[in-house]
């Protein structure tokens, strides 16, 4: 199949399939006569994956680093990785790293909006009875502006 219609099987854009080639990630199965990329049913499952990883928080580097082992993640179920180290690993760590600096993030805003668990702390959810409701405001347009080519 070619590049737009592998494109749409995965789920994503031409421009994407273009960058994960270049970025070797992805390699069509050979060139049409006229010169296009073709794509067989293997590759749009590898570009699926290539997708849901980049979901999942990896980034194009992580999975360079992994091209060559990304087709074991396509099989029934996949193999385990052992240890868990490497790319995914080092990519939990990340996470670790970005959640802990924003609880820390966080308790310092609570504290500093006297928000630490005092009695005057706001609910979780306001009272609907208790939040007003907009209403809509009828307004008036102001005069046109004279033509300025006195018409």
């Amino acid at each position: 199949m070619r590049i737009g219609d592998a494109a749409a099987a995965a789920g994503t854009t031409p421009r994407a399939l273009r960058f994960y080639e270049q970025r070797g990630l992805l390699a069509p199965q050979g060139r049409s006569p006229s010169g296009q990329r073709e794509y067989g049913p293997g590759d749009v499952d590898r570009i699926r994956i290539i997708r849901d990883l980049l979901a999942h928080g990896f980034t194009v580097e992580d999975l360079c680093g992994v091209a060559d082992r990304l087709h074991l993640l396509a099989a029934d179920p996949p193999p385990s990785c052992g240890s868990g180290g490497g790319v995914v690993g080092h990519r939990l760590s990340v996470l670790d790293a970005e959640i802990e600096r924003l609880t820390r993030l966080r308790e310092a805003l609570a504290r500093r909006a006297g928000f630490d668990g005092s009695a005057d702390a706001p609910e979780a959810e306001p009272d609907p009875a208790t939040v007003p409701v907009p209403r809509p405001v009828a307004v008036q347009s102001p005069d046109p502006l004279p033509d300025p080519g006195g018409r």
